[in-house]
């Protein structure tokens, strides 16, 4: 096959590419450049996307004896990852930039280019594997190494998607074992370390950043009764869930700290209350997608047993889930949590699992919490 491997300069691309060449792939690598000034990114191991990383990724090309091109998806990243990150804030919500990231760029920018140019197949260093069913549908599941485990962020990808998607390291046991293929294939990635946090706020201050993005009005932090409880800056700056940096004018009955439950933008009202209300119960996500084809309680609206996930490194719960369609028509994912969630916030993505297969998708909407309902 001809594939088109997607290197971010680091040792998992790295080494999915020499995986893919090995197996006797026709591969080609790419460098993303996402930003049109990469030196206002982060160095080191705090990002994705900077000059040392293209760098990296043409030595690493070079090693593998495979041609390598830099392409310029920096208008589209702005537009669909940083701006949707940016507005997404501003409605009070909190997003998973690396979600819109692997659906808009990598698997839908990138893939598309690929595609168009004759590619058969998109190569990554994700942790995730492609499979098929006995009818040849395309399924996701997650890799060997639950610790790497990237299935998570990889839960918007669409049947289509999943056709034209290759994941070599799908079978690593752990990434020590990556890291040790890259040191006896010679390449200078093996010991660069991980990046993490969000690769286009260069210090890492996300609360920083969103204030010179958004406009900041100070207002009210009130309690669940509506009583006034202390003031803040800007309503956007904050997450559900939060405890620190609060600054509560006036203490809770019980003495017991509090945390923002809810952000109404609207009202550039912060909402605060005791810890037991952070526990959501049920969940109502919107902009649902499939990886893969959907199962049949899909299609007929029944219920179905599931394990529900809304961080990527978080612990995935056991839940029953279907779908309805909301006032206006659209589908609406509800998702009943038979363990309770902790601070699950609108904005969110919540994927749905069974067995190590993804399910699918959906943007969280709305959750409930039953310790709060009289």
């Amino acid at each position: 096959m001809k594939v088109l491997a997607a290197m971010s300069g680091g040792v998992d691309s790295a080494v999915a590419a020499a995986r893919a060449v090995e197996a006797g792939h026709e591969v080609v690598g790419v460098h993303l450049a996402l930003s049109r000034m990469p030196g206002t990114l982060r160095t080191g191991s705090r990002g994705c996307c900077t000059i040392e990383d293209s760098t990296d990724a043409w030595k690493a090309c070079e090693k593998l004896g495979i041609p390598y091109y830099v392409w310029d998806f920096s208008e589209r990243f702005k537009e669909d990852v940083v701006d949707d990150f940016i507005a997404e804030y501003a409605a009070g919500r909190t997003p998973n930039p690396c979600m819109r990231c692997n659906e808009r760029i990598k698997f839908a920018a990138l893939l598309e280019k690929a595609l168009a140019l004759g590619f058969d197949a998109v190569c990554t260093g994700h942790y995730a594997r492609v499979d098929q069913d006995a009818d040849g549908n395309y399924e996701l599941h997650r890799a060997n190494d639950w610790a790497k485990d990237q299935s998570y962020v990889l839960g918007v990808l669409t049947h289509e998607q999943l056709k034209h998607s290759m994941f070599p390291l799908a079978d690593a046991q752990t990434k020590a074992e990556v890291r040790a293929e890259a040191e006896r294939r010679g390449l200078s990635v093996a010991k660069k370390p991980d990046s993490h946090d969000i690769c286009f706020i260069s210090d890492g201050d996300t609360r920083g950043w969103l204030a010179e993005k958004i406009e900041m009005t100070p207002g009210e932090i009130v309690d669940q009764s509506g009583a006034k409880v202390g003031t803040h800056e800007g309503a956007n700056a904050f997450t559900v869930g939060q405890r620190r940096g609060l600054k509560l004018g006036t203490p809770a009955a019980d003495g017991k700290p509090r945390f923002v439950l809810e952000i109404r933008p609207k009202e550039n009202t912060v909402v605060v209350g005791p810890e037991q209300l952070l526990a959501m119960d049920e969940i109502r996500g919107i902009k649902v997608s499939w990886a893969g084809e959907p199962i049949a309680e899909v299609h007929s609206g029944a219920e179905f047993d599931c394990m529900a996930q809304v961080r990527a490194h978080g612990d995935p719960v056991p839940a029953r889930a279907h779908m309805i369609t909301d006032d206006e028509g659209a589908p609406l994912l509800v998702v009943n949590l038979i363990d309770p969630l902790r601070g699950v916030a609108p904005g969110q993505t919540v994927v749905l699992y069974q067995g190590t297969r993804v399910l699918g998708q959906a943007t969280i909407d709305a959750a409930r919490s039953l310790a709060s309902v009289d």
